[in-house]
C-alpha cells in the first residue's frame, strides 16, 4: 500500500508540473496572438490613414458633400478596423482605451468639419502624406516581425529551460533510487554480517568442551569460519563504498536540480517582469512618434488651409498630444492580463521521501561548490557591467532612431511654416528631396536593425544575470549554513573519501594512442571508450563543468606533453596529481588526442554529406540525415562520439557560467573533429562544420543510436571521484589481512640479518601509489629480501623498506629467483598462483646494464657468499595470489588481459570456497 501511495504521489506531482508547463506555453501563444493582433491593428490603421488621404484628396474637388460622405462611410466601417475578435471589438467601442484609436476617433470627427479644400490641399495629401503613411506601414511591418521572432526566441529558450528543469529533476530521481537501493543492501549486508558472528561466537564455547582428541575437526573447520568472517566483513565494506558513492551522486544531483529549479523561476520571473515590457515597446519603437508626425503634418496643413476650423484642429491636436505609449502599453495587458500574468512558482518535489529541500555543502563537495560560488559571483560582476553598457547603448540607439523617425516629417513642416502657402509643400516632393529622404530612410533601417541587436542582447543578458544571480544566492545561502556547522575542516578532510591508489600499469598497448586507429585501438585494448577520453571527460566533469572559457582557452604546452606521455604508458594521471589549474591542459589533451586520430572519427568520404545534411534550416531536419549518414560509422566509433556529444551537451548547459554555449564549444571542436580534406578550402567550409558539429551538441540523443540500439559505456551527468568501490574485487581483496605488513616510510632495522639480500638495478623510474611502495629513480641500486609474489618483492631503498615491482627492476646475470611460494588450503589441494609472467625485460636495456650487473653480482658474491638458490627464500606468511577476475579488471581506467596484466598487488592470496 505504502507503494501505491508513493506512486499516486508522483503521478500526482508530475500531473501538477504538466499542467504548469500546460498553462505557460497557453500564455505564451496568447502572447504571441495578442502582440501579432496588436501588429495588424496599427498595420490596419495605418492603411486605414493611407486610403483615407487618398480618398480624401479625390474628394477635396467635391467639397462639403462628398467630404461629408466620407467622413461617415469611414466612421461606419467597423468591420475592418479591429476585425471580428473580442478583445478588437472592445477597443472598437471605447476609443479612449487606446490613444491611437482616439486620434482616430478625433480625425473622423474634424473631418465632418471639413466640408471645403483646396485643390493645393488635395495634391498635399494625396502626396507627402499618403507617401509618409506608406512608409509607417513599411517600418511598423518590419518592427512587429522582427519582434516577433525576438519574442519566438525568448519563449523558445524560456521553454528550453523549463524542460532542462524537467530532466534535472530525472536525473535526480535516477540517482536518489540508486542511492535507496545501495541503502537497503548495506543494511541487508550489515545484517547477515551480524548473523554470523553471532553464530561464530555461539559456537566457540561449544567447541571448548570436547577432550583435546576430539580439537582436530573443529580446528579444520574453524578456518572456513574465519574466511566465512572476512568475506562477510568485506562485503559490507564494499557495499559501504556503494552506497557514499550513490549517496553523493544523489546529493550532486539534487543540487543541480535545486540550482536549476532556481534559475528556472529567476528566467520566468525576469520575462514576465521584464522582458515582456521591453518587447511591448520594442512593438511600439517609432510607431506613435511617426504617426503622431504624419498627422501633426497633415493638421499643419489644415490650419494654414482653413483657418475657420481651427476648433476642430485643436481637438485633433489634444488627441494628438494624448498619444501615449505607457499608457497603450498599461492597457493592453489590462485588458490580456490572463496572457501576460506571470505564472505560478516551481516547487520543488522531493523524491520518494528524500525530506532535503536545501543545497548541501557537503564535506566532500566543499572544495566543489566553494570555487564554483566564486566563479558565479565574477561572472555576475563582468555580465553586471556588460549589460550596463549594453543598456546605455541600446538607449541612445533608441534616442537616434527616433530623431530619425521624426526628422522624415521635419522637412514638410519647416516648409509649410516659412510659408503660409500649400505650393510650398510641392518642393519637398520634387527628385533632390526623394534622394535625401532615401538615404534618411537607409539610415534609419540600419539603425533599427542596430537597435534590434542591441535590445536582443539586453534582454538575454538581463535573463543571465537573473538566473546567475538566483544560483549565487542559494549558494551563498548553502555555504553560510554550512559555516555554522560545528565540523572544522580538519574533520572535513578526514570525512573525505580516500583516493584510490590504483599500481601504475606497466604494460604497453599494441596500437598507437596518440596519432593512431581508434578502431583498432579499441579492438586491441579492449577500452570500450579509450582511457584518456573517460579520464579527461570525467576530471573536466568532477573539476571544470563552470570553469569559464574551457576548451577555447589553451592550456600549458609541457603540461599536455606531459599528461598525454602519460597516457602513452598506459597511465591515468588524471586519478591523482592533478588539480583544477590543470583543467585548460587536460582539456588541451582531449582535443589532442581527437585531432590527432588517424583516420578521423568522420572520415573523409562522409564529409560532404554531412554538410550537405547540415544546411537545413530547421534543428529537426537535420537530424534525422544526419544520424543516418553517422550510421555507417562502426559501433566502435559511435560509442565514443556518443559519450563525447552527450558531455559537450551537460558543458553547454552551463554556458551561463562557463561561457561556452554551443556554438562556443562547435567552433573549438569542429576543426579537431571534421577535419576540412585537402582540395577544399577550410575557410569557405568552417562555418558549416561549426554548424554541423553545434546540431551533434544540441541533439545528441537524436542523432546517435540509444543503448538499446547500441550498447557500450553511456556518459553520466552526476560523476564521484574514483573510489575502492571502483576497484573491482581482486582490488578489494589486495586490501585485506593479506597485505605485507610493511609501511613505507619506516627505516630499515639495524640488526636485520643480511643474508638472501639481492643487489637489483631499477631499469625504469618508479613512483609509489601506495604507502607500502617505494619510490625511486632509474639507475639507482634496489636490496631486494625476498619474492612477494609473483610480481613484487620485499626490499629496501636508502634506508626505507617497502615493495619493489618486478617488472621495473633488472636481476644480476645468472641469478634466477625462485617462483613465489604456493599457498596451501586449510582443507583442500595446493593450488598455484595464477597471476601471468612478467613480460621479459628489453634487450637493448639489458646490455646496457651488463657491466652494471656483473659488478654488482661480484659484490653480492663476496659480501654475502651465497648463490642463486639463495636469492629469492620466500618469508613464511607469503601465499600466491588468485583474484576473482582472473586478471580482466579496469586499474588506473586501463582494461587489462591475461597477456597484458598489470600487477594487481602483493599477496593476493587464494581464497578457498
Amino acid at each position: 500500500m505504502a507503494a501505491h501511495g508513493k506512486l499516486r504521489r508522483e503521478r500526482g506531482l508530475q500531473a501538477e508540473y504538466e499542467t504548469q508547463v500546460k498553462e505557460m506555453r497557453w500564455q505564451l501563444g496568447e502572447q504571441l496572438r495578442c502582440l501579432e493582433l496588436q501588429g495588424e491593428l496599427r498595420r490596419e490603421l495605418l492603411q486605414e490613414l493611407a486610403d483615407f488621404m487618398r480618398r480624401r484628396a479625390e474628394v477635396e474637388l467635391e467639397y462639403s458633400r462628398g467630404l461629408e460622405k466620407l467622413a461617415e462611410r469611414f466612421a461606419s466601417r467597423g468591420g475592418r478596423l479591429g476585425g471580428s475578435s473580442r478583445e478588437q471589438q472592445s477597443f472598437r467601442k471605447e476609443p479612449s482605451l487606446l490613444s491611437p484609436l482616439h486620434c482616430w476617433a478625433v480625425l473622423l470627427e474634424q473631418t465632418r468639419q471639413q466640408s471645403r479644400e483646396s485643390a493645393a490641399l488635395s495634391e498635399v495629401l494625396a502626396g507627402p502624406l499618403v507617401q509618409r503613411l506608406a512608409h509607417i506601414a513599411e517600418d511598423v511591418g518590419r518592427i512587429v516581425r522582427k519582434s516577433k521572432e525576438l519574442v519566438q526566441q525568448l519563449q523558445d529558450e524560456l521553454l528550453e529551460v523549463v524542460s532542462e528543469l524537467q530532466t534535472t529533476k530525472k536525473t535526480y530521481q535516477v540517482y536518489h533510487m540508486e542511492s535507496v537501493n545501495a541503502e537497503a543492501k548495506l543494511r541487508e549486508a550489515e545484517r547477515q554480517e551480524e548473523k554470523r558472528t553471532g553464530r561464530s561466537s555461539s559456537a566457540a564455547p561449544a567447541n571448548a568442551a570436547p577432550s583435546t582428541t576430539a580439537t582436530t575437526p573443529s580446528a579444520d573447520a574453524g578456518p572456513l569460519r574465519k574466511s566465512s568472517l572476512k568475506k562477510g566483513g568485506r562485503l559490507v565494506e564494499k557495499r559501504q563504498a556503494k552506497f557514499l558513492e550513490h549517496k553523493l551522486k544523489c546529493t550532486k544531483a539534487r543540487n543541480e536540480y535545486l540550482l536549476s529549479l532556481a534559475s528556472v523561476n529567476a528566467a520566468v520571473n525576469n520575462y514576465y517582469l521584464h522582458d515582456v515590457m521591453d518587447l511591448l515597446d520594442c512593438y511600439d519603437t517609432g510607431f506613435h512618434l511617426a504617426l503622431g508626425q504624419a498627422l501633426r503634418s497633415y493638421t499643419t496643413t489644415e490650419s494654414h488651409a482653413h483657418t475657420a476650423q481651427l476648433q476642430g484642429l485643436g481637438s485633433l491636436e489634444e488627441a494628438l498630444e494624448a498619444l501615449d505609449p505607457p499608457g497603450d502599453k498599461a492597457k493592453v495587458l489590462e485588458v490580456h492580463a490572463m496572457a501576460f500574468c506571470p505564472p505560478l512558482r516551481f516547487d520543488y518535489h522531493p523524491h520518494e521521501g528524500d525530506e532535503v529541500a536545501e543545497i548541501q555543502v557537503d564535506m566532500e563537495l566543499r572544495e566543489e561548490i566553494l570555487p564554483r560560488a566564486q566563479n558565479i559571483q565574477s561572472r555576475l560582476n563582468r555580465q553586471t557591467i556588460e549589460t550596463e553598457e549594453v543598456n546605455k547603448t541600446l538607449k541612445a540607439t533608441l534616442q537616434a532612431l527616433l530623431e530619425l523617425m521624426a526628422s522624415d516629417d521635419g522637412d514638410a513642416l519647416d516648409s509649410f511654416q516659412a510659408s503660409p502657402s500649400t505650393e510650398s509643400l510641392k518642393s519637398t516632393n520634387s527628385d533632390p528631396g526623394t534622394r535625401q529622404a532615401g538615404r534618411r530612410r537607409g539610415q534609419q533601417q540600419e539603425t533599427e536593425t542596430f537597435y534590434i541587436t542591441k535590445l536582443q542582447e539586453y534582454v538575454s543578458g538581463r535573463s543571465i544575470l537573473a538566473k546567475l544571480q538566483a544560483k549565487h544566492e542559494k549558494l551563498q545561502e548553502a555555504i553560510q549554513r554550512g559555516d555554522k556547522e560545528e565540523l572544522s575542516w580538519t574533520q572535513c578532510t578526514k570525512r573525505r573519501f580516500p583516493k584510490s591508489r590504483h599500481p601504475r600499469p606497466s604494460s604497453q598497448y599494441n596500437q598507437k594512442l596518440f596519432g593512431g586507429d581508434l578502431e583498432k585501438f579499441i579492438q586491441s585494448s579492449g577500452q570500450t571508450v579509450p582511457l584518456v577520453v573517460e579520464s579527461c571527460i570525467r576530471f573536466i566533469n568532477l573539476n571544470g563543468l563552470q570553469h569559464e572559457g574551457i576548451f577555447r582557452i589553451s592550456g600549458a604546452q609541457p603540461r599536455i606533453s606531459e599528461i598525454r606521455d602519460a597516457f602513452e604508458r598506459g597511465e591515468d594521471p588524471l586519478v591523482e596529481g592533478c588539480t583544477a589549474h590543470d583543467l585548460d591542459s587536460v582539456a588541451g589533451v582531449l582535443k589532442l588526442y581527437f585531432r590527432s586520430l588517424e583516420p578521423p572519427l568522420f572520415p573523409a568520404d562522409l564529409f560532404n554529406d554531412l554538410l550537405a545534411s547540415a544546411e537545413l534550416e530547421a534543428m529537426m531536419e537535420r537530424v534525422e540525415p544526419v544520424g543516418q549518414l553517422l550510421a555507417q560509422l562502426p559501433s566502435a566509433v559511435l560509442v565514443v562520439l556518443r559519450y563525447l556529444f552527450a558531455f559537450l551537451n551537460h558543458l553547454a548547459q552551463y554556458s551561463d557560467e562557463n561561457m561556452m554555449d554551443p556554438y562556443n564549444l562547435a567552433v573549438c571542436f569542429g576543426p579537431t573533429l571534421l577535419p576540412v580534406p585537402a582540395g577544399q578550402d577550410p575557410v569557405a567550409l568552417q562555418g558549416r562544420v561549426n554548424q554541423l558539429v553545434q546540431t551533434l551538441i544540441l541533439q545528441p540523443g537524436q542523432v546517435f543510436p540509444s543503448l538499446a540500439d547500441l550498447p557500450g559505456p553511456v556518459y553520466e551527468k552526476c560523476m564521484a571521484p574514483p573510489s575502492a568501490a571502483c576497484l573491482g574485487d581482486t582490488h578489494l581483496e589486495s586490501l585485506g589481512e593479506n597485505e605485507p605488513e610493511l609501511e613505507a616510510g619506516s627505516p630499515a632495522q639495524e640488526d636485520d640479518t643480511e643474508k638472501g639480500v639481492i643487489e637489483a638495478v631499477a631499469c625504469f623510474a618508479y613512483t609509489g601509489r601506495t604507502a607500502q611502495e617505494l619510490t625511486f629513480q632509474r639507475g639507482d641500486v634496489l636490496r631486494l629480501h625476498a619474492r612477494a609474489s609473483s610480481d613484487w618483492w620485499r626490499g629496501e631503498h636508502a634506508g626505507v623498506r617497502g615493495l619493489v615491482p618486478h617488472k621495473y627492476i633488472t636481476l644480476p646475470e645468472g641469478l634466477q629467483p625462485d617462483p613465489p611460494p604456493e599457498a596451501t588450503a586449510p582443507s583442500g589441494p595446493r593450488r598455484q598462483c595464477l597471476v601471468p609472467a612478467s613480460p621479459e625485460v628489453d634487450k637493448a636495456v639489458a646490455q646496457n646494464m651488463d657491466s652494471v650487473f656483473k659488478e654488482l653480482l661480484g659484490k653480492a658474491i663476496v659480501r654475502q657468499g651465497l648463490g642463486p638458490a639463495a636469492t629469492a627464500s620466500p618469508s613464511p606468511g607469503t601465499r600466491s595470489c588468485l583474484g576473482k577476475n582472473k586478471g580482466f579488471f579496469r586499474g588506473s581506467g586501463v582494461p587489462t588481459s591475461p597477456q597484458t596484466s598489470q600487477p594487481h598487488g602483493p599477496d593476493l592470496a587464494f581464497k578457498p570456497h
